[in-house]
């Protein structure tokens, strides 16, 4: 028996269920069974005990990973699928992935083919989380995948790239084409693998807000974004380093931001 593609299997269920694609979701679906393929094997190296996925959509992955795990949790924000899922017996939590209480649930790994108006703030809420998961794997905007992995000195580093990257080891899995999905978007994709990292912060939060002060305005020097108080301690720490009272946030590495907030906290 030949087996479906996935295209054919997201042709048959919008068939079955009568659903359309909606735009303010940002529903595009995956329909390549290579890319697929790619994203559950990635899943299958971390070895997961408690999967969650974001947006299952139509069941692209979710039809192939419940074959391998059985029943596990998803978060869905379309009624309609919701009730879908909910009908062959899968654990859905209904409601936005940004506005859930994350700290109720028990995961190890996440995997999403995430809505891309969402995965910025995904990844810099996990990455904080108290709680943090063992691993991720997710689709994101080409873009927005290599700010995650920027390197300082480059145009895309910025808020995201020290967040992610202070805490998680980070892959390339595999890119995706805009033909790989249904409807197609008008840009190309990138799945990224995180898995944790140890990290010698120890208040996350407190650390975001730091991260967001240094780069609140990136073209100005470092000091002007910093609150004058602290002023003569940051003097004393780029002297220490032999750095100019004019670096901005972007030309620090990710381990000397780490530093500085430290030095600052002493």
């Amino acid at each position: 028996m030949v087996q479906k593609t996935a295209k054919q299997r997201l042709q048959e269920r919008m068939h079955e269920l009568s659903h359309y694609t909606k735009k303010s979701l940002g529903q595009n679906f995956l329909v390549s069974d290579t890319v697929i393929n790619k994203i559950t094997n990635a899943v299958d190296e971390v070895k997961p005990q408690k999967l969650i996925e974001i947006g299952p959509g139509l069941g692209a992955l979710t039809d192939v990973l419940r074959e391998r795990y059985g029943q596990y949790q998803l978060i869905e924000l379309d009624n309609s699928l919701i009730e879908y899922w909910r009908s062959v017996e899968m654990p859905v939590l209904a409601g936005d992935a940004l506005q859930i209480d994350w700290s109720q649930i028990e995961f190890d790994v996440l995997v999403s083919n995430l809505p891309y108006q969402i995965s910025s703030s995904i990844v810099i809420e996990r990455s904080i989380d108290e709680n943090q998961c063992r691993a991720m794997i997710l689709m994101f905007q080409k873009e927005v995948a290599q700010r995650i992995k920027a390197q300082h000195k480059t145009e895309d580093y910025g808020l995201l790239s020290v967040i992610a990257q202070e805490f998680w080891k980070i892959e390339i899995v595999c890119d995706a084409g805009m033909r790989d999905f249904n409807p197609a978007p008008k840009v190309n994709s990138r799945v990224l693998r995180f898995t944790h990292k140890e990290s010698s912060i120890s208040h996350k939060k407190d650390y975001l807000l730091f991260i967001k002060t240094c780069f609140k305005q990136r073209r100005r020097i470092l000091k002007s974004n910093l609150d004058s108080s602290i002023h003569p301690k940051f003097i004393n720490w780029i002297t220490e380093k032999k750095l100019s009272d004019k670096v901005r946030a972007e030309e620090l590495s990710i381990e000397q931001l780490k530093d500085l907030y430290l030095y600052l906290k002493k």
